[in-house]
Parts: C-alpha cells; sequence; structure tokens
C-alpha cells in the first residue's frame, strides 16, 4: 500500500515534501508533522512539481478558476489564462471547463502549468452522460480517471437528501448556487437516492488514497446573496463534512472543507470564519466572499475587501473572483485582475492573522528615497506599476512639491 502525507506524518515520517514546506514557510519541522498528521495542514503534492501548503501556520493560498464553458469554447485561450495564473503568483488552478474536449484540455493545461490542479470530476460526467443519463459508475469512473491522470485536488459535493430537505423551508432568494452541488442534488432527486459519493466513500477514499490526492468537500449550500444569512441547512452541510473529513482522515486523505463563502454580509464574515474554525480544524477554502451584490463589473475589488476580512478571521484559502462574475467567462486580462486584487488581499488578511511584513516596511523605505527599481520588485504586480513610475525622482502627482523630498531636504540639511 502507497502511503500518503498524512500517513507518514502520523508516523513521524518527514518527507521530502514535507520539508519543502518548512523551509519555504519558515516553519518548525515538528510543527509541520503535527499539523499534517491532523489535518490542519495540507501539503498539495503534484508530481516532480513545488508542493504547496495550505492552512495551519502557512501563508493564505489563492485559487484561479477557468475552463471552456457550453457557450465558449476556446481552448488556446484557456491556456493562456493558465500561463497568466502562474505568472502572477496564482497557488492553485482549478479547471471547470464544461465544453469541448474535457479531456483534451485538462492535459493541456496540465502541460502549460507547474502548479498544482484541482478539478470537479462531476462536471465532466454531466457533460458526457445528461442530467438525466448519468449514473453512479460513470461518477465514480470519472473520479478514477482524474485522479489517475495525476490531479492534485478534486472537488465533491457530498449534500445529503435531509439537508435538501432543510434547504426547502429556508427561503432563501438565491436558493442554491453550488453548480456541483446542483448536478449532484439532482441526480439523487431524479434517482431517489443518497448522494453516491457519500454512498461509496470508502471507495472514494481508496481511489484518492492511490495517488494522494486531496478531497476539497463542497461548499453547495454557500449563500447567493447577502440577504440569504446562515442558515439550518448551511449548518447541516458543515457538520456532514466536518464528519467526512475525520474520516478521510483517519483513512490517510488530505482535507480541505469549504466551508462558507459565496455572498456574507460584511458585519458576518468574521463570525462566519469563527463559526467553521470552532467546529473543524481542517483547512478552510472560501469563495470570495462578497459582501455586496451591487458591484456589477467590480466584483473582484468587493470580493477582495470580504476576502481581506476573512483571511483576517482565520480563513486558509481563497478562490479568487474577476470583473465578469456573475456576468460572463473571464479574459485572460480579467484573470489577472482577479488574481491580483486577491494577492492584496492574501497580503492585508496575513497581516491581520499573522503581523505586518517586512515587505511593506522594505518598499516604505525604497519609496522615501524615490527607488523606483526596488519598489517594482517588492511589488504584488510590477508589471502594471512600472508602466506608471518615473525613472527617477518625485512622481507626477506632485512633482517638485513632494512633501517627501522637501521635508527630506529640510530635515537633511538640518532644518
Amino acid at each position: 500500500m502507497k502511503f500518503t502525507q498524512v500517513d507518514h506524518a502520523k508516523n513521524g515520517t518527514l518527507t521530502i515534501e514535507m520539508e519543502q514546506v518548512a523551509k519555504t514557510e519558515g516553519l518548525n519541522e515538528n510543527a509541520v508533522l503535527a499539523n499534517v498528521a491532523n489535518g490542519s495542514l495540507v501539503v498539495m503534492t503534484r508530481k516532480g512539481k513545488r508542493p504547496v501548503a495550505i492552512g495551519k501556520g502557512v501563508s493564505t493560498k489563492i485559487n484561479v478558476n477557468l475552463g471552456t464553458s457550453s457557450v465558449s469554447i476556446d481552448p488556446a485561450g484557456e491556456m493562456e489564462k493558465v500561463k497568466i495564473a502562474e505568472k502572477y503568483g496564482a497557488d492553485t488552478i482549478t479547471d471547470l471547463s464544461m465544453g469541448g474536449d474535457i479531456s483534451k484540455i485538462r492535459r493541456m493545461v496540465f502541460e502549460n502549468t507547474t502548479l498544482p490542479i484541482t478539478t470537479v470530476p462531476i462536471y465532466q460526467s454531466i457533460v458526457e452522460h445528461g442530467m438525466k443519463g448519468v449514473n453512479e459508475d460513470d461518477i465514480l469512473s470519472n473520479l478514477k480517471e482524474h485522479v489517475n491522470e495525476g490531479v492534485s485536488s478534486v472537488v465533491l459535493h457530498c449534500v445529503e437528501k435531509s439537508i435538501l430537505e432543510k434547504l426547502k423551508g429556508t427561503g432563501r432568494v438565491m436558493g442554491m448556487v453550488s453548480k456541483g452541488g446542483s448536478f449532484t442534488s439532482v441526480y439523487m432527486l431524479t434517482n431517489e437516492c443518497e448522494n453516491p459519493f457519500i454512498e461509496n466513500f470508502d471507495e472514494v477514499l481508496g481511489i484518492l488514497r492511490k495517488n494522494d490526492v486531496v478531497l476539497s468537500l463542497g461548499n453547495s449550500m454557500r449563500s447567493g446573496c447577502i440577504h440569504d444569512l446562515r442558515d439550518g441547512a448551511q449548518e447541516m452541510e458543515i457538520n456532514t463534512n466536518t464528519r467526512l473529513a475525520n474520516k478521510a482522515n483517519e483513512e490517510g486523505v488530505q482535507v480541505i472543507i469549504e466551508g462558507m463563502g459565496g455572498h456574507v454580509q460584511a458585519k458576518d464574515i468574521s463570525g462566519s470564519v469563527q463559526f467553521y474554525k470552532s467546529r473543524s480544524d481542517f483547512p478552510l477554502f472560501v469563495a470570495g466572499p462578497l459582501p455586496t451584490d451591487i458591484a456589477l463589473g467590480y466584483d473582484h475589488i468587493a470580493g477582495a475587501v470580504g476576502a481581506s476580512m476573512a483571511i483576517g478571521a482565520g480563513a486558509d484559502y481563497m478562490c479568487y473572483i474577476t470583473p465578469s462574475e456573475h456576468l460572463a467567462l473571464p479574459t485572460p486580462a480579467q484573470v489577472r485582475e482577479g488574481l491580483i486584487a486577491f494577492k492584496v488581499a492574501a497580503h492585508i488578511g496575513d497581516s491581520i492573522k499573522y503581523g505586518v511584513s517586512d515587505r511593506d516596511l522594505m518598499l516604505a523605505k525604497k519609496r522615501a528615497k524615490f527607488d523606483w527599481a526596488a519598489q517594482l520588485k517588492l511589488a504584488i504586480d510590477p508589471d502594471k506599476p512600472g508602466n506608471m513610475c518615473p525613472v527617477e525622482g518625485p512622481c507626477s502627482m506632485c512633482g517638485e512639491y513632494c512633501a517627501i523630498k522637501i521635508m527630506g531636504d529640510y530635515l537633511k540639511n538640518g532644518g
């Protein structure tokens, strides 16, 4: 039997990947061992590539969603997005393709990035077999296919019938907004059965163990607007996901839980993160959250505001949002905008969670000296400001009347 990161950690064995993570994140190796063993830290791996740590004690990570849709099939355009995601600092990529040759597109994604790849296997099952034609064997077969191809993580939506019954009485404005959750739910309702992932959970864990693939437990019950407050359906799903996560950890499978996200009122973001954290130590993956519904075209900004608050409260892993959220499939340029916005959010959130970074101080010192080249090296995105700033001296906002220059000259000359 092949040993997983969790197996090794529980046996007190530091893997090469754990050693790399400890060095990259500045962590004590014993802390890495303990946290991987209890599930609070995940080491996402991809054969021959750099491991990515998500969870307790490490920097917040950003995921980029991309992929074709049923109405927009441009594999070359998606590969451009893949390259942009890696260039501008994404930590992981999720391929959500639902149009064209999905398996071929996934292979192209692998060929164009070194980052860990996540997929949602039921998407392909639905595309290939239809909402009414898909069966349990199709669903599990696609899961095996993705794992065998080398994905680092898969998202499974483990909604239960009892949760769907609870959803009926919530009076939500937006109902269910999770695509994977809706596919899984319709399959259950159409076939009058329980969730195939839960019913076959032991087999699912065996499939994932084969390549040490991380199980990401999906958030089917997230809110679709800020007036849909946390309800009983959400709380039931958190309890279900936590129970399944504990089972997975016992079986040596690494787990991330999508425990909140979507749309959350600003005043409730911190409390929502703490609500999850009080129930589970597993890494918390958050989509957004969006603290307003009226930022159409600027949802990446609204999402970044919500993300910085969620990260500061303890969220571990964020899914970016682009300017085209709720509107269209994002362009490559919009992927970059969304990613940079969430990189900024992660940096701010981590300053709350772990303390202010020395990088900010270093940039401030270079700014005081009008050292533009050094500032660009320290910037989250050096390309955009590089097209705005001067080569030397004060910027064009103040020119010769720059406060830093005036007071700097005055203090340097002793007043």
